[in-house]
């Protein structure tokens, strides 16, 4: 079997060969860490347990021809799943009864490829019932406006303004599905120009300012010198928008929202000097059981309260996608009853 070795080795996934006496006679490092370290020398049946495959590797051995299955695993938590190829070869070995002939095994990891289905298909679900409440309640007020209600002219001032409240909840969530394949496409495209952090959050908190002072808030921010950022001057302003009015629109009345900015001569995960943007809140804080998940698409601690406050579910995917983009990190903290901070990290412009 000279050179069996170094040919399981040259393939790009897990792989290993069954010799004609039935027991394990190569293996690549990619199927020992899959299988385990121990697994050569081994009888088949012993080392590959799952019945499936033992099928496919027994009938291959029988007539010679290639077969297809799957072999699922599970460790640490994390689901497995692979399609498995078996195909006859000759071994350059010989078993008891002077038969060469042995199997090849490969493992073809689809573990990502499936995660990247179940999330296509959350999301087309997430998508079609967003949609789907209030386009139920358009149908509805449109149908009773065209019957019981065609004359009533009360009636018809209630049910309109319903009705534009519903539809600008359809046209925030395109607008924000649009938004999030738009940064999406664009993560990789690493932005070029200069931006200056302290003008765009100036910005954003002058144009917040009345939302604040009609929700009972007080948005404190203090202009600093200038803070410099390779960044998409739009994109960058979507971020802090979407921090601070959430900040303000779930703090509650008598929230204080503290912005700041500060340097950092070199950022501990960055590795580089780094401008640090800190958006924080006096509202009721969030279990940090629901902290990991909030930059999950459609995720919302309230869905109630989120939908209740225009939310659609996708602004804090949104900023971390743009924070990706910016080569950048986002920091979540929060304490029930004390507040929350959201932190922004992207690295310092240099020339």
């Amino acid at each position: 079997m000279q050179g069996l070795g170094s040919f399981l080795a040259g393939l790009p996934f897990a792989a290993l060969v069954i010799g004609p006496d039935d027991r394990i006679a190569g293996v690549n490092t990619a199927a020992r860490e899959m299988l385990g370290h121990a697994i050569a020398g081994r009888h088949f049946l012993t080392a590959l347990r799952q019945p499936d495959m033992l099928a496919a590797i027994e009938a291959t051995m029988r007539d010679r021809a290639p077969r297809k299955t799957t072999y699922q695993t599970s460790e640490s938590g994390r689901e497995g799943k692979y399609n498995v190829h078996v195909a006859p070869v000759e071994t350059g070995g010989t078993g008891e009864t002077g038969d060469t002939h042995g199997v090849l095994v490969c493992f073809e990891d689809m573990t990502e490829r499936e995660q990247a289905a179940q999330m296509r298909r959350d999301f087309v679900a997430n998508v079609s019932h967003e949609l789907r409440t209030p386009l139920t309640a358009l149908l509805g007020f449109i149908e009773t406006l065209q019957g019981p209600a065609r004359h009533d002219e009360a009636a018809i001032d209630r049910f309109l303004g319903i009705m534009q409240v519903e539809a600008s909840r359809m046209e925030r969530l395109v607008r924000d599905l649009l938004s999030l394949s738009r940064v999406e496409g664009e993560e990789r495209m690493r932005p070029r120009a200069a931006i200056n952090l302290s003008d765009v959050v100036g910005s954003v908190v002058y144009m917040l300012r009345p939302l604040a002072r009609e929700r009972g808030a007080e948005l404190i921010f203090d202009p600093v010198e200038d803070m410099p950022v390779p960044g998409d001057g739009d994109q960058l302003q979507q971020v802090f928008t979407n921090l601070i009015e959430n900040a303000i629109k779930y703090g509650g009345a008598g929230n204080r929202v503290t912005i700041t900015l500060d340097r950092h001569p070199r950022d501990p995960g960055l590795r580089l000097p780094a401008v640090v943007v800190r958006v924080g809140d006096t509202g009721p804080g969030i279990d940090p059981l629901h902290v990991p998940r909030l930059t999950e698409r459609f995720y919302r601690v309230d869905t109630h309260r989120s939908r209740q406050m225009g939310g659609t579910g996708l602004g804090l995917a949104i900023v971390k996608h743009i924070v990706n983009r910016h080569r950048g990190r986002l920091r979540i903290s929060s304490t029930p009853g004390e507040g929350s901070e959201f932190t922004v990290i992207l690295p310092l412009w240099t020339a």
